[in-house]
């Protein structure tokens, strides 16, 4: 008799049953902001105190998620803290702008986004990842985590930039890291709203990697339009291209162009490149799962060559991947500030309230799902996917601001996988002991050392 064994359980911080001291809290929001919740912030509909920095309010009702992220979208911001901490490093890229300039930059990148323009990325991406495993060939141990970075900077290199970025693939997974290292942490003085000329040790200590990163944008733009000079034709009609053609009187300003390619070079691969990694590790642990995986992906990749149709075909690769990004979010919080007070239901939220829509507690809530910390790709099986609710899982976001790239995350992700899994084996050694620890996006503290062999 076949028995399921019991579901593995990925490592997270245990909820607070003491709240922290001022000091405390500072501190744990300086280091790893997903240590600071409470038992009470993962059972209640909403949580709403005073806080250092003023109000707060924790959204977790699906209902008032909607309410702040669609229905009443206009009457909220992005938060001051949150703005704080990204707009030194994306400035007026899709991520920060706000107003007029947001809406200018969607419209501009609109285009490349489209179902047809992406379904045109998945032989680059294939090819991409073909080339990237050969490393594996030979077997050993190696940082899944680091090594998706690269994959995922090689994609985005290709597919958006046509392979025309400035710049190593090496050291930018390096600086990458040090840029979330540095300018990537809440600053306590953010977190308490000191006025903007106090001096943040975490900004300073980022500014020569911050000056890296613009300088590679800097370069690729140069080659670019040197490209546009030489030969007009032969300029392939990209992302970089489009954005550039935006560029003028009633588009963008070329600091707007400049700050969304640093944009989707800096976050446009950061974030698949981490639940990446962590579906691999969370398959690794639980190995029946991972056999069922395997066995769909060789049935299909003998069958169907066409890598645009591996999304529909692999519907329990993609619950894997769909469970990945439940458990450890990319992004791990959404914050929004309200410019008006108002009232949802019996709540009162005021003005300057900081809002936070965390898909890290919302995606763990007890209220909300069954066995919240255990890894169960079946949820996202068919027939079960389509009892989630659409505000209780929020890994791209939702609202005016949805994550413009979701779609060809899921393409990438999914062909990305069926490569890898159909010719490797990742299993985890005795230091493979991740903590999750957000830092803009939810990392792996110590990486993902795991063990690679051909199947």
């Amino acid at each position: 008799m076949d028995i399921q064994p019991a579901p593995f359980i990925p490592p997270a911080p245990k909820p607070r049953t003491t709240p922290p001291s001022t000091l405390e809290m500072i501190r744990i929001v300086y280091r790893n902001p997903l240590e600071l919740w409470g038992e009470h912030t993962y059972n209640e509909p909403w949580i709403s105190a005073n806080g250092v920095g003023g109000h707060l309010i924790v959204a977790n009702d699906p209902g008032l998620i909607r309410h702040v992220l669609v229905d009443n979208a206009r009457n909220y911001k992005m938060a001051t803290v949150r703005q704080k901490i990204l707009r030194p490093i994306l400035r007026d890229g899709l991520l920060t702008a706000e107003g007029e300039v947001w809406k200018r930059s969607r419209k501009a990148m609109a285009p490349v986004f489209t179902p047809r323009h992406i379904f045109g990325f998945a032989q680059p991406m294939l090819r991409r990842t073909q080339d990237f495993v050969t490393r594996y060939e030979d077997g050993g141990t190696s940082d899944i985590a680091h090594d998706m970075t690269l994959l995922t900077y090689d994609i985005l290199a290709e597919t958006l930039f046509s392979g025309e970025i400035s710049g190593e693939p090496g050291s930018f997974a390096n600086e990458i890291d040090r840029l979330f290292e540095t300018m990537g942490r809440v600053d306590p003085l953010d977190l308490l709203r000191a006025p903007d000329w106090l001096p943040r040790l975490t900004r300073i200590r980022g500014r020569k990697t911050m000056a890296y990163f613009r300088r590679i944008v800097t370069d690729t733009v140069k080659m670019r339009e040197a490209k546009f000079k030489r030969d007009p034709d032969a300029v392939p009609q990209d992302f970089l291209t489009l954005l550039l053609k935006a560029e003028g009187p009633d588009g963008l300003t070329r600091a707007e162009v400049e700050d969304n390619i640093i944009t989707f070079i800096g976050a446009g691969h950061e974030t698949t490149a981490r639940a990446l990694g962590w579906t691999l590790y969370c398959l690794a642990e639980s190995p029946w799962e991972r056999d069922r995986i395997e066995q769909e992906i060789d049935q299909v990749l003998a069958r169907e060559p066409d890598p645009t149709k591996w999304l529909d075909a692999m519907p329990f690769t993609r619950a894997a991947f769909d469970e990945a990004l439940r458990l450890y979010p990319p992004a791990p919080s959404i914050n929004r500030e309200p410019i008006e007070p108002e009232m949802w239901q019996d709540l009162h939220i005021p003005k300057h309230a900081a809002v936070l829509v965390m898909p890290w507690v919302v995606h763990r809530h007890r209220k909300l799902w069954d066995r919240p910390d255990a890894f169960l790709p079946e949820r996202f099986h068919p027939g079960n996917r389509e009892k989630i609710d659409r505000f209780q899982y929020l890994p791209f976001g939702a609202g005016p601001r949805v994550c413009i790239g979701a779609s060809f995350a899921m393409q990438e992700a999914i062909i990305a996988l069926a490569i890898m899994l159909s010719r490797f084996r990742f299993d985890t050694t005795a230091e493979t002991k991740p903590w999750p620890v957000q830092k803009l996006t939810t990392q792996p503290q110590g990486g993902l050392p795991m063990r690679v062999t051909p199947r």
